[in-house]
């Protein structure tokens, strides 16, 4: 990711409706993971830390990011102890974690399998993984060109590849759902007007009103994937792996 979108992304996470409807959908999954009291948690790729904020909740977090900027900022929130390095080579012992989370990371890694694999290795028998990335292929677009993607996954994409690094599939669902249709259409847009720019309608944070509308729909998913629900399509995919 290019520095200045990444600081960009910094300073718009805590008020977007899509960081905060994200973070009330992953805070959801993991309550329905019945980890042990005082877990030992990873957040692997964990930019500014933001996601940590929540994960304490739960447990012992620690963070491990490839950015110099990203790291200061995450270590200012003293939200957990956090790693400067890369998800591929983690400086962590064998079985180190009840818990590892990957949020839209492994998209932006040529070799996904090369991290899942690494993940496998730090988590401990019976611990879980839990990992979001954006979906469908032929929703390629502007915006994961600037976020340097190197792909978008369906259900059976991921679990393909994870399984093949020793995981074993909990549950998967989409979700951002009902926006589905509308993306659809601006990535036609997008295909229109080839021009890929250093800016992006993705980190406008709308008036308060229309932010809290646009998260409505993510907190609605949010209460479906806490009691078990499985959502068929969507933006982006979660999914629970042991």
């Amino acid at each position: 990711m290019d520095r200045d979108y990444e600081l960009q992304t910094h300073q718009v996470e805590d008020r977007h409706w899509w960081y905060r409807g994200r973070r009330t959908v992953i805070e959801r999954a993991i309550g329905g993971l019945r980890l042990p009291a005082r877990a030992s948690i990873l957040d692997a790729g964990c930019g500014s830390g933001r996601n940590m904020v929540e994960l304490a909740r739960h447990g012992a977090v620690t963070g491990i990011e490839l950015s110099e900027t990203s790291v200061n900022l995450a270590r200012a929130r003293g939200a957990g102890e956090v790693i400067e390095g890369s998800v591929l080579d983690m400086p962590f012992p064998a079985d180190s974690f009840d818990l590892a989370v990957s949020l839209d990371v492994i998209e932006h890694l040529e070799d996904d399998l090369a991290a899942l694999r690494e993940l496998r290795r730090t988590v401990a028998p019976g611990g879980a993984l839990l990992v979001t990335v954006p979906a469908y292929q032929w929703l390629w677009s502007g915006h994961d060109e600037i976020n340097h993607h190197h792909r978008r996954y369906t259900r059976c994409s991921l679990q393909r590849v994870a399984e093949q690094a020793g995981w074993e599939q909990v549950r998967t669902t989409y979700f951002n759902s009902l926006l589905l249709p509308v993306a659809i259409l601006l990535r036609l847009l997008d295909r229109v007007n080839t021009k890929t720019t250093e800016s992006s309608l993705d980190l406008w944070v709308p008036p308060a009103p229309l932010n809290w509308l646009l998260e409505r729909p993510l907190a609605l998913e949010a209460w479906l994937i806490a009691r078990g629900g499985r959502i068929p399509g969507g933006l982006s995919l979660l999914a629970v792996f042991r």
